[in-house]
């Protein structure tokens, strides 16, 4: 983590269900932090749209702090569900 000493592969065991913790960040915690920091081209180089898909939920996207992210990652919420097939 960029302002904590967490290391990557804590972060990547807590995104595999490996962990649930990452120094004090759960895995929603960790996708709220970086969606509230990067850029959506980012996040795409870090996750697959499927995983994004997984980890978007409208509980999720209500906990972001800004209005407008909330409702650009509604958007991409509501996009995904429609071209990505639900999986069981």
């Amino acid at each position: 983590m960029w302002d904590y000493n967490i290391s990557v592969a804590d972060i990547n065991a807590v995104f595999f269900g490996e962990q649930k913790l990452a120094g004090h960040y759960t895995r929603d915690k960790l996708f709220v932090k970086i969606l509230e920091t990067y850029p959506w081209f980012t996040i795409l180089e870090i996750f697959t749209p499927q995983q994004i898909q997984k980890m978007l939920t409208k509980e999720l996207i209500d906990s972001l702090r800004m209005p407008s992210l909330r409702n650009k990652y509604e958007f991409v919420r509501e996009r995904l569900q429609k071209i990505i097939p639900a999986t069981e």
